[in-house]
């Protein structure tokens, strides 16, 4: 049996880098805060919520799209993987902006 790749999983929560609550995005599976972009490390494959580290994904830089946007790179502080995730349309553009000179990961 085949794995689904992508899992809708639109939930709201309450973020636990800045504490602000987080709407469902509605258009898609929510995947990190707009507010401050962290985000958990809860997927293996987008949105089935497998994935046992539950380590906070700390956004260390975003890459521009021309189809997507942003792209947003985190870095788990648990177990140190790298991840990438498109940004929403209701992330802070200014913090994803900003974040395109990071290269620190």
């Amino acid at each position: 049996m085949e794995n689904k790749r992508f899992t809708k999983n639109d939930n709201g929560f309450i973020c636990v880098n800045c504490g602000k609550a987080v709407e469902p995005l509605r258009y898609t599976s929510r995947n990190h805060c707009p507010h401050c972009l962290h985000s958990l490390h809860v997927d293996v494959m987008p949105g089935d919520r497998a994935n046992e580290c539950r380590g906070t994904l700390v956004p260390v830089q975003t890459l521009p799209d021309a189809k997507k946007g942003f792209i947003v790179i985190f870095k788990c502080e648990k177990c140190g993987a790298v991840v990438r995730n498109k940004s929403a349309i209701d992330d802070d553009s200014d913090l994803l902006i900003k974040m395109t000179m990071n290269n620190e990961y």
